[in-house]
């Protein structure tokens, strides 16, 4: 980054844009730009559609404070974008973040690197071989568990699959973990403390993260010393493999057996009210502002 202070530039939060995820990315950009607005920070507001480049030109944005969620903004789009406009910007690059939001892609890079995560199935033509159920299906390109569904008969694959493929590529079909959904927020490549998440019905689909009262949330959750760290180092490694910089979450499965399985990294976590990254940052001693602010700090730095 340039020797002049933050508080010296302009900062565009980048918020809403065109995915599935736009109304959430609107809730998360507008509680950053308030955060950045309360501690002195020159922030603007940038809804990124079609027009993005030419906003950031008029706008003369000279840090990008990446709010978006989905498609054109968690998939290395916008960052490459920036990379090619000169613009520094919050979160990981774009080799990470492309990669990490496709999940097919990202779980063939977690098996190279040696970081446990579930089993899956080719689906190909039309047919998932080696099937045993229950499993997932899930979007391989899609966030917010838009389009996963739990499917635990074989006539409900069909309707599974169908309704993956409507939100992103090739269905991800993986085999189901039963067990203790966490969650583990890193900031920085720090680790900070690990969440269980308890939806009182169902799984944790959509409805479930963003209604209020929806889903209990245990921070810290309640493991033993040697269990949390055995599931952050998990995590890190995941976080690792793909090359993350800035902030991050990774969704875990804790097995009946105790071995940590991990889902997925996501490079742009939510920071509604209801989100998670906030929350382990406040069990860690965060405030919201000041983890926003610690986010802008790694602009620019590290990125793949």
């Amino acid at each position: 980054m340039a020797k002049a202070p933050l508080k010296n530039k302009k900062i565009g939060v980048l918020l809403g844009g065109t995915s599935e995820e736009r109304e959430i990315s609107l809730k998360t950009g507008g509680a950053v730009l308030k955060a950045l607005l309360a501690k002195g920070y020159n922030a603007v507001a940038i809804d990124a559609g079609r027009d993005i480049a030419s906003l950031l030109v008029s706008k003369k944005i000279e840090v990008a404070f990446i709010a978006l969620h989905g498609r054109y903004g968690e998939d290395g789009c916008i960052q490459g974008l920036l990379e090619v406009m000169g613009i520094p910007y919050t979160g990981s690059g774009v080799q990470a973040s492309s990669i990490a939001m496709d999940k097919a892609a990202a779980k063939k890079l977690f098996l190279h690197h040696g970081v446990s995560t579930p089993g899956s199935f080719e689906y190909a033509g039309g047919k998932a071989g080696r099937l045993k159920l229950p499993v997932v299906v899930k979007p391989s390109t899609q966030g917010s568990a838009i389009g996963v569904t739990i499917v635990r008969k074989k006539a409900e694959l069909a309707s599974a699959i169908a309704e993956a493929k409507k939100h992103g590529g090739e269905p991800v079909i993986e085999e189901y973990i039963e067990g203790r959904e966490l969650t583990v927020s890193i900031l920085n490549g720090r680790v900070l403390p690990v969440i269980e998440i308890r939806p009182k019905e169902g799984f944790y689909d959509y409805r479930a993260k963003y209604t209020k009262g929806a889903t209990d949330f245990l921070c810290p959750a309640p493991l033993t010393k040697a269990l949390e760290k055995k599931v952050s180092k998990e995590a890190l490694k995941a976080y690792e493999a793909l090359r993350c910089s800035g902030a991050a979450r990774v969704d875990v499965m804790l097995g009946a057996n105790g071995n940590p399985c991990v889902l997925e990294v996501n490079t742009i976590p939510g920071m509604t009210e209801l989100s998670l990254f906030p929350r382990a940052a406040f069990a860690a001693g965060m405030d919201y502002p000041a983890l926003v602010v610690e986010m802008l700090k790694g602009a620019g730095i590290n990125k793949v």
